[in-house]
């Protein structure tokens, strides 16, 4: 079956289930967090799925298992995990790397040689050079994997500390890659290791990944409770001044600001955000060492994010203007900005919302996930100015955006 004719029977299937269920377009496309329009252009089948997610949103919703909606389905559903530097990372996690070191069938090089790998991988994922990233951990953790079985006593816990941050460094590249069920994975085989290590902070950092991951696949209420219960066993450590301990707290709080806003909780996400601006400024000048990034810079990022979350474009666009984004990497400035055309597109104001949608185009390619949250955007300016202004036009030819493309739910993914 070939995608268009997929999209016509998956169409025909959802039209026929929401009957079923005795819903109108409206109602289901309020429990599926999409226009009505898409939906409607679903059902005929002239609207693409463009992410795995949406439509086990959309199999949820109909209580189907995603299998049924998926099958036969063409490449266009959920590309990223389907082809380049994404799916040589899931074919990398599918490896039964641990049950061949128990074989006996891996050597296991110098725990010097591996550590070296485990910095050259997480350089790599830093730097996005994620095919590059692949082929390291295609040989870096079969042999970690084998020197956790073979080592001296001695060297268990560093090598266990070094298997977590690999699979915490293929993690965040799945993350940020759109593919957050392979990412759980690695997220989990990293929280594994840590705990063997018995180093709390490397547990608590891939507590921080697993919760990131649980939050793009939209699974709030695990997203809260990873969060939440890591912050109970940090919070001790952070008030001692610890800045790992207060990184990670300020980290975990903005994720569980995320989660307030998305459903609907606007006192306790702002109350978060307070919470990591107190810690913010408890860390002030001290560097943490691992993950996550954190600082005032971050929480003002997060605080646009979760005023769209909320509708406050207002107050968004205002705290836009207070971040010195001289500050941020070129892939956070791109973020916010695309954040900023989304405040503006939620006030009808599409010559400002396609300015910023530009300047965050000069500042270069953008993650998987950042295209497709532009993309968003441009559909709804498309929408609301015909014919749309020269260089609106121009832009969607480029990112290939259209009216029908506002499918995946609010702009502001966590950052």
């Amino acid at each position: 079956m070939n995608t268009v004719e997929y999209q016509q029977v998956l169409g025909r299937r959802i039209a026929q289930e929401r009957r079923r269920h005795g819903l109108s377009q409206p109602e289901l496309a309020a429990m599926v967090d999409q226009p009505v329009a898409w939906l409607s252009q679903l059902e005929r089948g002239v609207q693409p799925i463009e992410r795995l997610s949406v439509l086990k949103t959309i199999a949820d919703a109909l209580e189907l298992p995603l299998t049924e909606l998926a099958a036969d389905a063409g490449e266009d559903v959920h590309p990223a995990s389907r082809t380049g530097p994404a799916e040589a990372l899931r074919v990398v996690l599918a490896g039964a790397y641990s049950l061949c070191a128990m074989l006996g069938e891996i050597s296991a090089p110098p725990i010097a040689d591996l550590r070296a790998q485990t910095e050259k991988a997480c350089a790599l994922a830093g730097a996005e050079r994620y095919a590059e990233l692949s082929q390291v951990l295609a040989s870096l953790l079969p042999g970690l994997e084998a020197a956790v079985r073979i080592s001296p006593p001695g060297q268990q816990s560093d090598i266990c500390e070094l298997t977590a941050v690999s699979y915490q460094a293929c993690a965040a590249a799945l993350a940020k890659l759109g593919d957050p069920m392979a990412s759980w994975i690695a997220a989990d085989r990293a929280m594994a290791a840590a705990e063997s290590a018995g180093n709390l902070l490397l547990a608590a950092a891939g507590a921080y990944r697993l919760a990131s991951v649980f939050l793009d696949a939209r699974e709030h209420a695990l997203a809260d409770e990873t969060a939440r219960t890591a912050l109970a066993a940090l919070t001790p450590l952070a008030e001692l001044g610890d800045p790992d301990a207060l990184s990670l707290c300020g980290g975990l709080s903005l994720l569980r600001a995320v989660v307030a806003a998305r459903t609907n909780h606007p006192s306790a996400a702002f109350g978060q955000l307070a919470r990591a601006r107190r810690l913010a400024g408890r860390l002030g000048g001290q560097r943490a060492n691992g993950l996550p990034e954190f600082g005032p810079q971050y929480v003002a990022l997060y605080e646009i994010a979760v005023s769209l979350d909320l509708g406050d474009a207002g107050h968004a666009l205002r705290t836009a203007s207070l971040v010195d984004t001289r500050l941020l990497s070129p892939g956070r400035q791109a973020r916010m900005l695309i954040d900023v055309a989304r405040a503006y597109a939620l006030r009808r104001q599409v010559a400002e919302a396609t300015e910023a949608l530009l300047r965050a185009e000069a500042l270069g390619p953008c993650q998987v996930r950042d295209r497709d949250r532009a993309r968003q955007v441009i559909g709804e300016l498309l929408a609301m100015r015909t014919p749309p202004p020269v260089n609106l036009a121009a832009l969607a030819d480029r990112m290939e955006a259209g009216p029908a493309y506002a499918d995946d739910g609010p702009i502001s993914a966590a950052l």
